[in-house]
């Protein structure tokens, strides 16, 4: 086992510059946990992380220093030390982690299938991003969809979510929901879950050159370049959900529907822009939607294990779907980690490919 811990760091001030930090293995206190990050999925929802990192915290659970930040990450992990006698090594966990070779939590709330770290500095953060999946008892962990999982997963928790939360609220009385940045993984998600409802049309924006990937989903009703808006049915009501974060595209949606924009749904990033969300649009207020909340709700109504089995239920239905849409890219070492970081920051990566990365060589 090496001695120490190797870390993909960000400076916070240029999201470009990148560089790798050694520091040494933490001696396990009673209750710790080492952890061998074996594997993690990595997309523009994580340069969205990047881009939040201080408003939405996510440079806290990782902690680099001021200037720089660890980017957390969704994967899988193998326990290779224990001080905690009811987690076991080679036990295989699912969830948050950092871009780097270990991570060393401390399990609390421990149960069959999940634990959530309990170590000190994260107790306050959002406790969505604190819990952890054994996968010997998770009922939505697909094996042979393992890497599938590691991309997916952490997006389609989050179409989930506002597809829960949309049907909740009636869809405000509308019958269409727009979506920008139709290509991502998370749009493509809500997309084919919205799909199977009826009475509701799916409307897909997107640029010309992923235009084909998009119409060929299969989820979408109407697929429209970001140059047409003013083709859309303006007086028919409406649902934005932005995972672009485009403000011209957010102005151009809200001045083209006015009142009949019901809501306005702001999720991600994709498009790199750090506009507000929309002072003095016409129609609705842009509302960020912040899933660990929801998860909140959703737990508190039906508890932990009706959130899971109905989850389960939903991606044990979509990862077969999304197999023969997405290919997926492994790569191993810092140079493939960084190639890919920068890929996506410049918006480079196809919509078809799924990066699964390891700072193992």
């Amino acid at each position: 086992m090496t001695a120490s811990i190797a870390s993909f760091v960000i400076d916070k001030a240029d999201l470009s510059r990148t560089a790798i930090v050694d520091t040494p293995l933490p001696a396990l206190q009673p209750g710790e946990i080492l952890l061998k990050v074996d594997s993690f999925a990595f997309t523009a929802n994580n340069i969205t992380y990047a881009e939040m990192g201080d408003r939405m915290a996510y440079w806290a659970f990782y902690p680099a220093g001021d200037n720089r930040g660890i980017v957390p990450v969704w994967g899988f992990a193998d326990v290779i030390d224990s001080r905690h006698d009811r987690i076991a090594r080679g036990e295989r966990i699912y969830g948050f982690l950092p871009m780097a070779t270990h991570a060393v939590l401390q399990p609390e709330k421990i149960t069959d299938t999940s634990l959530v770290d309990g170590t000190p500095h994260r107790k306050a953060l959002p406790p969505a991003y604190n819990f952890y999946v054994r996968t010997t008892g998770d009922t939505a962990f697909l094996p042979e969809h393992e890497p599938l999982q590691a991309l997916l997963r952490p997006l389609f928790i989050t179409a989930f979510l506002i597809d829960d939360f949309l049907a909740d609220e009636k869809f405000f009385g509308a019958q269409t929901v727009v979506i920008s940045s139709a290509s991502s993984k998370t749009a493509f998600g809500l997309a084919w879950l919205l799909h199977k409802r009826r009475g509701i049309t799916v409307t897909g924006l997107t640029s010309a050159g992923n235009r084909d990937f998009v119409a060929g989903l299969g989820c979408y009703d109407r697929v429209v370049l970001y140059d047409d808006i003013a083709s859309l049915d303006a007086a028919q009501p409406a649902v934005y959900v932005d995972f672009a974060g485009s403000g011209a595209v957010r102005k151009a949606i809200h001045e083209h529907y006015g009142d009949a924009l019901k809501y306005s749904c702001a999720v991600g990033l994709s498009h790199r822009e750090t506009s507000p969300p929309g002072k003095g649009l016409p129609g609705p207020k842009p509302v960020f939607f912040f899933a660990p909340d929801r998860i909140r709700k959703r737990t508190q109504d039906w508890g932990r294990g009706g959130i899971d089995t109905r989850f389960a239920d939903a991606i044990g239905d979509f990862l077969p779907k999304a197999a023969g849409w997405l290919r997926i890219i492994e790569g191993s070492g810092e140079s493939s980690v960084a190639a890919a970081w920068q890929a996506t920051l410049a918006g480079e990566v196809k919509p078809d490919e799924g990066h699964i990365l390891s700072l193992w060589e």
